[in-house]
């Protein structure tokens, strides 16, 4: 199988020189779960896409510290991406603004979510339909960071998980994407450096129940099994 994934975003240099980039923090935990897997990076902030769609098996977009709802031109450029592969029904994974950006794309909402900031390990909820999507537990725990939230779904997207702070924490369209608000790329150590960075801004009692509920065990690898059995099936 080969994967591209559609880097969105840049990790703060003293950050990447302990965990690397995002593409490298996806390779760890999906080459852990699969070691044949191919993965090629497109750097899509700088404009740059494959010659031909059908390069990879799928795509995998990831997160960004941006908005999806900025008029910024790279993200307009991969809305229409994300169009185009909707048309073309290719695999699709979207993780966090990967998971809002593919709803804004397909005629869902995107919105600063009313509680704030949404941080720490939270407890996902899986629907019923979720199995179709290859979701195979009821519940499913992975790491959390961020400030927007999908209000709308996708036309014709289905809901496929929530959690107590976020509705719309996963998400299915058609046989051909999947995506999670959720962070199975995230490491206890990077989690727990981008808590202490945005500490004053997420405020004390929020970044101290997240900083415990780090203490929980994440299903990162099961969600990644579960990315990569979508994307090859």
């Amino acid at each position: 199988m080969k994967l591209g994934i559609l880097n969105t975003d840049a990790v703060k240099p003293e950050f990447a020189q302990k965990y690397g980039e995002y593409p490298d923090m996806f390779a760890e935990i999906l080459i852990a779960t699969d070691p044949q897997l191919k993965l090629v990076t497109y750097e899509v902030v700088e404009g740059e896409y494959p010659a031909d769609i059908n390069e990879v098996d799928g795509y995998l977009i990831t997160g960004s510290k941006l908005s999806v709802y900025d008029d910024v031109p790279w993200i307009n450029d991969l809305k229409d991406f994300v169009r185009a592969l909707n048309e073309t029904k290719k695999k699709v994974i979207g993780i966090c603004f990967g998971h809002q950006l593919v709803a804004e794309a397909l005629g869902g909402k995107t919105e600063p979510a009313v509680i704030g900031w949404c941080v720490g390990a939270h407890l996902n909820k899986a629907t019923e339909i979720a199995k179709g999507y290859g979701i195979k537990d009821a519940e499913f725990q992975l790491p959390s960071n961020h400030k927007d939230q999908v209000t709308t779904l996708p036309t014709g997207g289905k809901l496929l998980a929530s959690t107590d702070a976020c509705p719309i924490a996963a998400i299915g369209v058609g046989d051909h994407i999947l995506t999670f608000q959720g962070h199975p790329e995230f490491g206890l150590g990077y989690a727990t450096d981008l808590l202490n960075m945005r500490r004053e801004i997420i405020g004390e009692v929020s970044y101290q129940t997240a900083i415990s509920s780090l203490e929980t065990k994440t299903d990162n690898l099961k969600v990644a099994r579960w990315i990569l059995e979508f994307i090859n099936r």
